[in-house]
């Protein structure tokens, strides 16, 4: 379960009984931060300014620990790690489409996977070297929202899975 604070800090109480106490920071910040801005069919992006403020008001306090403190929602909890919609899923943060139903699967991992971005410019990779392991974050190229990371071990034809956390992300049915 996660519970806290858009303050200094965050407390999240575990299943397992423990407490853990975050420091938040990184989204806190209120100013004006560059933001890509792409334009599906167009193959360009362009940078733009979007106030924190304005993007971070928008989200629950969960969505908030992780998107901007890189909390990972608990496996198999989630609503999009077991959902079967047809459409396309935003980011929660700034809306930018950031996959396809048609390219999510059953991973077996308890979070949404995905073989592949909707459009390669909107998720950016990063190297993660939290918590003692090494591993590849993934975020929106637009607002920089933490999504989760991604894995080699994926399905054809990309061998890739897109481990999203489900609080990272909006979904939008597919007009028929």
């Amino acid at each position: 379960m996660i519970s806290g604070t858009r303050g200094r800090c965050c407390l999240i109480m575990l299943s397992t009984g423990f407490t853990l106490i975050i420091g938040l920071t990184s989204c806190a910040q209120q100013h004006q931060e560059p933001v890509r801005n792409f334009q599906s069919g167009r193959g360009s992006m362009d940078t733009i300014a979007i106030d924190t403020a304005t993007l971070n008001a928008r989200l629950t306090a969960a969505q908030y620990e992780v998107i901007c403190n890189k909390v990972t929602e608990p496996p198999f909890t989630g609503r999009y790690w077991n959902f079967k919609g047809d459409g396309v899923y935003r980011c929660a943060r700034c809306r930018q489409v950031l996959f396809d139903s048609k390219d999510k699967y059953d991973s077996g991992s308890g979070w949404p996977s995905f073989v592949q971005p909707a459009d390669p410019h909107t998720v950016q990779e990063q190297e993660d070297n939290s918590y003692g392991m090494r591993r590849t974050e993934i975020i929106c190229s637009r607002c920089g929202a933490h999504l989760g990371h991604v894995f080699t071990d994926g399905p054809r034809p990309t061998g890739l899975r897109y481990c999203v956390n489900s609080l990272s992300l909006e979904f939008e049915e597919r007009k028929q």
